[in-house]
């Protein structure tokens, strides 16, 4: 059976506190695992913005949107990634519509 890719974009805050080479890195971290399972539409760095609200007593974050196309099965493992990367403050995937 043929594996179904859906059109997704993500949306993650980087922690400003450990410097731009750690930013740097998370970026390229992720924009790797999901050329790895998938194909980015595009890539999206916002920069450096205020938060709506705090975080972890902190005013700012460095803000990247991804929009990639994946199997809808990686999507679980990118939220997992997600989770459980120090340094990630934020993070949404979100399906598009087609």
């Amino acid at each position: 059976m043929e594996k179904k890719s859906q059109n997704y974009e993500t949306l993650f805050v980087v922690d400003l506190t450990n410097g731009e080479e750690s930013v740097k890195s998370l970026v390229e971290k992720f924009t790797d695992l999901i050329s790895n399972n998938g194909e980015i539409t595009s890539v999206s760095e916002w920069g450096k913005r205020r938060l709506a609200y705090p975080i972890n007593d902190m005013n700012e974050g460095y803000y990247v949107l991804i929009e990639f196309t994946a199997p809808a099965s990686f999507t679980t493992e990118l939220e997992r990634v997600f989770n459980i990367t120090e340094g990630i403050m934020r993070s949404i995937v979100i399906a598009k519509e087609a």
